[in-house]
């Protein structure tokens, strides 16, 4: 399940049922009105029609009234259609590094997860790790964080529904009656969900940033400085995860033996690990060892390319399970995306949006990170982080460039942030598959979530301030 498989339970759902003709008629009459009205002072021609796709973006991403991909796709053909870019401009924003980083990524964790590698490591850590309830809590908590540092949340997710689901299973729990339970299917979502801004390869938003970044400005940021940048978020949240489990969701169950068993059946029929496992294990070691060390030198798309091509060589990866598991819908989100990115930056049209908007409130570079933190932080919640990003990068460059902020850090400030879909089940598919167990209720997410919010942007401005300049991020 992804961002793009998550229709279903978006906020906006009601509106693709009721009233998508009239989303659709006022979609198509803002953009009229705004292309064609007298050009505001400040503004140039192709700046004002850039504004009026962009609206037309925000409009159609957050009621879903076309799927994400399919808004992209509009957003290609509209740029050259109003003379804003040619059409070999905005077709070859496909080319992006970004887009094909993320494919050589979704490619390998494909591999992992068939080859079961992945539930194999799963099972193991969490047969010796949890020896107590609460030590069981913190292993659904800590593993499927180290997991979503290098594979997609939302497979990580999907890939520990069905364990956590054997252990209550096991252990006799009952549907939202047992505090327990909940416990350890939102450990599950919320290692998911921290884990997964650790690194480029938790989703999708960070290649995303990036390769609007390095589009507008020509900059990048390099794996090892993301990671280390985001790690005190990462490991102060688990922590504080863990402490709000325990005490929001204290346990009922004192002895895990029949959940210990579960466990060790399941590890006795997945049988001994197979070639094909090591294999990938190794392949997926060395290229991560690759992207940091060697990623900004030869590009970390070229990386992940040749690792693919590697594993396709010697028969490690099947084309068909690949065309199953990959969702080739995103690379037109990405190329949609970054070409709005582009088409707005080198307009102008970004940054009197910007000064029009944020910048009325804004005076401080600290105040422009803070609200964009804040921003992302919570409209991840009602539309997909991905689509937060989208909407978000262009206005927060420019505004950067007004405060004279280095572009790496503005783009960090946000991207992190909207990776925290602590609440809603239309925010993440890790938070979704977690509801969908009946033993997590809403206001159990909505509470214990706006905690883990408050604590996540309080956290997050002081590593910011604090830590951030040690490795080279300054304002």
């Amino acid at each position: 399940m992804t961002d793009y498989q998550n229709d279903s339970i978006t906020l906006m759902s009601f509106i693709r049922r009721g009233a998508r003709p009239a989303v659709i008629l006022f979609t198509i009459g803002m953009f009229l009105t705004i292309a064609l009205m007298p050009t505001p002072e400040g503004l140039t021609p192709e700046a004002q029609k850039s504004i009026a796709i962009f609206l037309v973006a925000i409009t159609l991403w957050v009621t879903h009234v076309l799927p994400l991909m399919i808004t992209s796709l509009l957003v290609i053909i509209l740029f050259p259609l109003a003379g804003v870019l040619t059409t070999r401009q905005s077709y070859a924003l496909f080319g992006n590094e970004a887009i094909f980083f993320i494919l050589g990524a979704f490619v390998l964790a494909s591999g992992i997860m068939r080859s079961g590698l992945s539930t194999r490591l799963a099972v193991l850590a969490l047969r010796y790790l949890g020896k107590s309830p609460n030590y069981l809590i913190l292993s659904f908590l800590c593993l499927p964080c180290f997991m979503s540092f290098w594979m997609s949340e939302h497979a990580v997710a999907a890939m520990m529904f069905p364990i956590v689901l054997e252990v209550v299973d096991a252990l006799k729990l009952v549907p939202q009656k047992s505090n327990y339970g909940k416990a350890l299917f939102l450990a599950m979502t919320w290692g998911c969900i921290i884990g997964g801004i650790a690194t480029f390869l938790g989703g999708a938003r960070a290649p995303l940033a990036l390769g609007i970044l390095r589009q507008t400005t020509g900059q990048s940021i390099g794996f090892l400085h993301w990671s280390l940048a985001a790690m005190p978020t990462v490991i102060a949240m688990v922590g504080l995860a863990y402490f709000v489990l325990i005490k929001m969701f204290p346990s009922e169950i004192k002895d895990i033996s029949a959940a210990q068993s579960a466990l060790r059946n399941k590890q006795l029929r997945m049988g001994r690990i197979t070639q094909r496992e090591r294999a990938l294990g190794l392949l997926m070691v060395m290229t991560i060892a690759a992207w940091i060390a060697f990623g900004e030198q030869l590009g970390l798309a070229n990386i992940a390319i040749a690792a693919v091509v590697i594993a396709f060589l010697f028969r490690l990866l099947d084309w068909k399970e690949v065309e199953e598991d990959v969702n080739w819908g995103i690379f037109l989100m990405y190329g949609g995306a970054i070409c709005l990115g582009f088409a707005m930056e080198m307009t102008g049209a970004a940054q009197w949006l910007a000064d029009k908007s944020l910048g009325t409130f804004v005076s401080t570079g600290f105040g422009l990170i803070l609200a964009l933190s804040f921003i992302a932080l919570f409209l991840t919640e009602a539309i997909s982080n991905t689509a937060v990003v989208a909407l978000m990068m262009p206005l927060a460059l420019s505004l950067g460039t007004t405060f004279d902020m280095d572009p790496r850090l503005v783009t960090m400030a946000l991207t992190i942030p909207s990776g925290l879909a602590f609440q809603l089940p239309m925010g993440t598919p890790a938070t979704a598959i977690a509801y969908s167990s009946g033993f997590v209720e809403l206001k159990d997410t909505i509470v214990a979530g706006m905690i883990l919010k408050l604590f996540a942007l309080a956290i997050f401005m002081v590593s910011i301030l604090f830590y951030w300049p040690l490795i080279g991020f300054n304002f």
